[in-house]
């Protein structure tokens, strides 16, 4: 099992690297995150979700980043144009990999811009039907319309947060898709104090939480995760994510 140091050392150089989740990223309005860590006496592994929208990907997505001693279901060398780009990405990412999943469909998304279509009247949400809200809604989620005559994408993801939060956060099964099988789980978290990575004087190891963890993960339990700073992960906390 790797120190506290080691893990947080790999974790500094994902977020040097823009690998290690930004929850102000610019190109992405967030709506909800969750973390869970797992580890045993030999492997540690940490996943962090972000489920939000891109309008340059023109639909809401739920990204996994996943960081760990030993990942599995790793790409391959078909995913990439050479052998030797595939060597370099092993080369330059030997401790981290991350997947998206659509919980959402996209199907009620303007594809002329950032809005919902105008005949528009549910989503679909893990294949479940749901009617999207009245404008008067959302305030009681704290989501400030910016235009009542048309309701952006990022508005009713940060709605279905608010209301399916267990349909668009991952599955079990996508969340562990690079978690070694077998690895027990010790820590699952809705909400925690995440560093602004985005000013790189704020690495995961200057973060009391993440130095927390990573006690947490070469002890092998989850009690020892202690929360000293209060959460910030609720996207009202992320203004400028989204703004580019």
């Amino acid at each position: 099992m790797a120190t506290a140091t080691e893990i947080l050392a790999i974790l500094d150089e994902c977020a040097r690297s823009f690998t290690f989740p930004m929850l102000d990223n610019g190109y992405v309005y967030l709506a909800a995150t969750r973390l869970a860590a797992y580890a045993d006496t030999n492997d540690w592994a940490l996943t962090i979700e972000v489920f939000g929208y891109s309008p340059r990907e023109g639909a809401p997505a739920t990204t996994i980043y996943t960081f760990g001693s030993r990942l599995r279901a790793r790409k391959t060398a078909a995913d990439f144009v050479n052998a030797t780009a595939f060597a370099n990405y092993l080369k330059s990412h030997p401790n981290d990999e991350f997947a998206q999943v659509a919980p959402v469909d996209d199907a009620w998304c303007d594809p002329e811009g950032e809005g919902v279509s105008a005949d528009a009247t549910h989503v679909e949400v893990r294949g479940v039907r749901v009617a999207l809200p009245s404008v008067d809604d959302y305030a009681q989620f704290g989501i400030e319309v910016g235009n009542r005559d048309q309701i952006e994408v990022y508005e009713v993801c940060r709605w279905l947060a608010a209301t399916h939060r267990e349909h668009i956060v991952a599955t079990e099964a996508e969340r562990r898709a690079h978690v070694p099988a077998g690895l027990p789980q010790i820590l699952l978290l809705d909400e925690w104090n995440h560093p602004d990575v985005c000013n790189m004087d704020c690495l995961p190891s200057t973060s009391a939480t993440f130095v927390s963890i990573a006690n947490a993960l070469v002890a092998a339990d989850g009690s020892r995760y202690q929360a000293t700073l209060p959460p910030n992960t609720h996207w009202r906390n992320w203004p400028d994510g989204g703004s580019l």
